[in-house]
């Protein structure tokens, strides 16, 4: 009797065992097919790595000089990104960037005035967002739907924040670095073609040097068979 006891329990042990591995691979293949990070306490940085697609962002606070040429190389190439935009650039510069949704490119908030969100309260983090949210419909009558916190810095709460004001937080996978100094047009390039890119985010500013490689990584990749698109097509929203 004993005997069988213990070997009772070894089944129990045994099967327990394999519904938690069964489980563990279901929730596996449940975020293979949806976006990567997609859960509450991460932000989203790519999707799938089996798509077809990549998504190109440009943040914007300063740079309005180069988004006319910009703009060029996107209706040139016949492709849609999404701008992520400060509140107080769209302030300063309404026709350019009605201009840019005109072209059908997706806008995004990129906060008011570019704080990091981890050195700013939480009233503060807020108002940023709202702020732009405002600029950007006073401008467009668009509700923003996507937020970049500017430099990508984020905690918890600033997740927190952007879900209760109906945003979801963008990052990056693919990073140009085009900011930095000495970034040239063939540095550029050779970032970007150093990462993956399918179901990549790729982020960029508005930069001669960055102007000068678009056209080469546009058609890099388009002969990858990859479609350059907005974050929300690339996300499904």
């Amino acid at each position: 009797m004993r005997i069988y006891i213990v070997s009772r329990k070894k089944i129990y042990i045994c099967i327990f065992i394999i519904i938690l591995i069964i489980g563990a691979i279901s929730m596996l293949g449940y975020r293979s097919k949806g976006v990567w990070n997609e859960y509450k306490t991460e932000p989203i940085r790519k999707v799938e790595v089996n798509s077809k697609k990549m998504a190109f962002t440009c943040n914007v606070d300063w740079g309005g000089e180069h988004i006319p040429k910009m703009l060029e190389i996107f209706k040139e190439n016949n492709i849609k990104v999404t701008f992520f935009i400060t509140g107080r650039w769209a302030e300063k510069n309404r026709e350019l960037l009605v201009k840019i949704k005109e072209e059908g490119h997706e806008i995004g908030n990129h906060g008011y005035s570019h704080k990091l969100p981890t050195k700013t309260n939480k009233k503060e983090n807020i108002k940023e967002i709202k702020r732009t949210e405002e600029a950007i419909y006073k401008a467009l009558s668009h509700k923003t739907n996507l937020f970049a916190p500017p430099a990508g810095d984020y905690n918890k709460e600033t997740l927190e924040i952007a879900e209760n004001l109906g945003y979801k937080v963008i990052l990056w996978s693919v990073d140009t670095i085009d900011w930095k100094k000495g970034s040239t047009k063939d540095i550029i390039i050779k970032r970007v073609f150093n990462k993956d890119h399918k179901g990549a985010i790729l982020l960029m500013h508005p930069k001669e040097e960055t102007i000068k490689a678009l056209p080469h990584i546009i058609k890099k990749i388009k002969e990858e068979g990859i479609h350059i698109c907005t974050v929300s097509e690339l996300i499904n929203i």
